[in-house]
């Protein structure tokens, strides 16, 4: 039996494409990991208790109801009773329909308020963890956790939980009015319950491997679906849109197969159950008309026993569901709990500082770093020093290493030997806020939100005023072209800036990074992307910028780095050469070949 269960399991569908499985988590350990969660809600609970025990009272009475309508009304043909069990049983509905809305109303804030701390939770500490997780992580499936999987989680905790004492009340109830009504016939029907308890815990293990292969695949669809959308332009241009679709279909199809499977098990559970329940139903009708033709019983009271019985084993097999519920939830939660445990590759020191405002001195003394799991140096024995409000440009071929030592100024990575320093402070004796409040960046990739362009001007500092704002614009030579947007600077810009030119992105760039006023600038290749002449156009704001900073110019546009006060030449993550730009040229060395490829590229 199990064997067969274990065939209807597989999905046939495998594929480097999809994401790794979380680690298993042990029920107790799920608990005891969001359970702090629900103290919002915990003032509930007895409000909750109350309205699971009125509840299943008022069915009760509606069954007890109706024995009375057979035996007081219908058997002896007396519509006398009647007059006054029709007011009482309409009163019953009422009280029930009132009593299910409150239920309801109360039973949802009380896991929405859950989700809404544990989701708000959730991103804040995807927000802070290190450059390197996401360097890592497929993009589409961290959203997919932070979103449909935090969800399942309040199924685990609260909603399942709940539906655990509601049923527990109800079997409580109906399970002592059956016993007052005839405990032999109920010792008959309770005969079945080890059955349910069996066949739920045969089932419920294989439900969880279904449930978390269903994730694991939605995860990888969304993933998927994240990259290629994001990166439509190129999918476009290279005319892969029937790669991309097959890819998607492929995962998709992944994905349809873990739901077959996971179904094709719940198809089987759901009709054993059923049978056990009938065969409980028929020993009590047969034992009950038997009674019933002794005269032992009534044929209200028979068939009231009957209504009590579904009853009682909806609980019982809501019972014996609840344990596969819990299992389908938990494959959810290993997933986050997976998330959760990802900690940050770089923290803050105990008793970092704070400083109000760095002048703008920046070192990195012999400076030795490798990305996590690589076993190659990305820089070697890197060490220069720029005094405030020097220029200092960084050049070389791509993969030299100079975007990391962006990465490591911004303290996005530590460095595995030596020390960056910000003011003669080791960066990792301060607050990752005071480094990156030091930091002004303008990156070779445009990065605008999709929202307005006051809004994108002021991501650089949110407490600005309207006139710093526009004075930011002008200064970055953006405030013309703004002007002339429809709604000027209340203009939706689109995701990404999909609506701007890209000197218009990096204008919006430009007056971002002013608005900021921090001491230190880092510009990583400012003009790449643009052509000659939106370069050209840039190049006056971004002096304004760069005027009175401490800055550090990232570029293989040797045309941009000429008036800077030290260029710095890199090789294989090594320093090759350190000068100016006429002492270089003179040495005939690595920068001089840099030089004449790059005028020839340009008069070519």
């Amino acid at each position: 039996m199990t064997h067969l269960l274990r065939r209807l399991l597989s999905t046939g569908v495998t594929s480097d494409d999809v994401v790794a499985a979380a680690p298993q988590v042990a029920p107790r350990e799920v608990f005891r990991r969001f359970w702090p969660y629900t103290r919002g809600g915990r003032r509930w609970l007895v409000p909750v208790v109350l309205l699971s025990l009125t509840a299943p009272a008022v069915d009760a009475a509606e069954l007890w109801l109706f024995k009375i309508v057979v035996d007081d009304v219908l058997v002896p043909r007396d519509l006398r009773p009647f007059l006054w069990i029709a007011p009482a049983y309409l009163g019953l509905v009422v009280c029930s329909g009132a009593l299910r809305f409150a239920d309801d109303v109360t039973s949802t804030w009380v896991g929405e308020h859950f989700l809404l701390g544990l989701r708000s939770d959730v991103f804040r500490h995807v927000q802070g963890l290190s450059l390197g997780f996401f360097e890592r992580r497929r993009l589409g499936d961290v959203l997919s956790r932070v979103t449909g999987d935090v969800d399942a989680v309040e199924t685990f905790m609260l909603s399942g939980v709940a539906d655990a004492l509601y049923y527990l009340i109800r079997l409580g109830v109906f399970l002592g009015l059956l016993f007052y009504l005839r405990w032999d016939l109920t010792l008959l029907s309770l005969l079945v319950v080890p059955m349910f308890w069996g066949c739920a815990r045969r089932f419920a293990r294989l439900i969880k491997e279904a449930s978390r292969e269903r994730r694991r695949r939605s995860g990888t669809l969304s993933a998927i679906a994240e990259e290629s959308l994001g990166n439509v332009v190129l999918v476009q241009a290279y005319n892969r849109q029937g790669w991309e679709a097959h890819r998607f279909e492929r995962e998709n199809l992944g994905r349809f197969r873990a739901a077959m499977a996971s179904a094709r098990i719940r198809g089987v559970y759901g009709p054993v159950v059923e049978t056990i329940e009938v065969a409980g139903g028929l020993a009590v009708l047969g034992l009950g008309t038997w009674k019933l033709a002794q005269g032992q019983l009534t044929l209200g009271g028979l068939l009231v026993f009957l209504a009590l019985i579904g009853k009682l084993y909806g609980p019982v097999h809501g019972l014996s569901g609840l344990g596969t519920t819990f299992y389908a939830a938990s494959a959810s939660a290993e997933r986050i709990i997976e998330l959760l445990d990802q900690r940050p590759q770089v923290t803050e020191a105990p008793g970092a500082r704070r400083i109000r405002r760095a002048r703008g001195d920046v070192e990195f003394d012999r400076v030795w770093f490798r990305y996590p799991g690589t076993a190659d140096w990305a820089l070697s024995d890197v060490s220069f020093h720029v005094a405030p409000g020097e220029t200092l440009a960084l050049v070389g071929a791509s993969g030299a290493g100079k975007s990391t030592l962006a990465k490591l100024q911004l303290r996005f990575y530590d460095p595995d030997r030596g020390a960056v320093r910000l003011d003669g402070t080791d960066v990792r004796e301060l607050t990752l806020s005071a480094v990156r409040e030091s930091v002004a960046v303008v990156l070779q990739e445009t990065l605008v939100f999709h929202g307005t362009v006051r809004e994108n001007i002021a991501y650089g500092r949110p407490a600005a005023t309207e006139a710093e704002i526009v004075a930011a614009a002008r200064a970055a030579d953006a405030h013309e072209f703004v002007e002339r947007l429809p709604e000027g600077y209340d203009t939706l810009v689109g995701q990404r800036g999909r609506t701007l030119s890209g000197g218009q992105c990096q204008r919006l760039a430009i007056a971002r990074a002013m608005i900021r006023d921090a001491p230190v600038l880092l510009l990583d290749e400012p003009t790449a992307g643009l052509d000659a002449r939106s370069g050209r156009r840039i190049m006056d704001p971004l002096h304004r910028l760069m005027a009175g900073r401490t800055t550090v110019v990232i570029s293989h546009n040797l045309l941009t780095v000429r008036d800077a006060t030290r260029i710095v030449v890199l090789d294989h993550g090594r320093v090759v050469e350190d000068g100016t730009h006429a002492d270089l040229l003179g040495r005939e060395g690595a920068y001089a070949r840099l030089h004449r490829l790059n005028a020839g590229a340009v008069l070519s």
